[in-house]
């Protein structure tokens, strides 16, 4: 084999081992909603290598402050070793995450789950309390009240539909 087939074929070797590493890593549900993944929410930056080889995740906290953040990260560091990937995972906190970066199939499942996706995008300065009509995600119904700026976590506010009468989250556009 010569030595450029030979370097071809470590490539290969390598580029398989980078997209395994990103499907498991995007596969790592998110501990306060399990409905969705890291990938579903954004948070999963990239998956790449280092100049020494290493496997690099890079994920984005939805913000600085939020209590799941080191679950997530030993939660992907967890997965990629039960995988026998060997990976470093690095915290990025710029660009700010936002909720622009949750897919559609992420909405669609939030939705499904019971929580409200955000309406919108961030771009406003008034996004996280905006005073949008937030429809219900178990009837669609838009005659909902908000009950509280904050839910069961800080980056959702609790409401209730006023036609089904069922409590809801929604996740505020942030």
């Amino acid at each position: 084999m010569s030595e450029g087939r030979d370097n071809g074929a470590r490539n290969d070797v390598a580029d398989f081992e980078l997209a395994r590493a990103l499907e498991v890593a995007s596969g790592v549900p998110d501990p306060e909603v399990p409905c969705v993944t890291v990938a579903d929410l954004g948070i999963l930056r990239s998956v790449t290598r280092d100049d020494a080889g290493l496997i690099v995740v890079r994920l984005t906290p939805t913000y600085s402050g939020c209590p799941a953040v080191i679950a997530i990260e030993m939660a992907v560091q967890s997965a990629l070793l039960d995988a026998d990937i060997e990976a470093r995972i690095e915290r990025v906190i710029s660009p700010a995450w936002t909720t622009d970066w949750i897919s559609e199939e992420g909405r669609e499942k939030l939705r499904a789950y019971g929580i409200a996706p955000p309406v919108g995008s961030s771009g406003g300065r008034r996004a996280f309390f905006a005073e949008d009509v937030i429809a219900c995600p178990r009837c669609g119904s838009a005659h909902t009240t908000k009950v509280s700026e904050f839910g069961s976590t800080a980056c959702k506010a609790h409401y209730r539909c006023d036609d089904c009468a069922e409590p809801f989250d929604y996740f505020k556009c942030i």
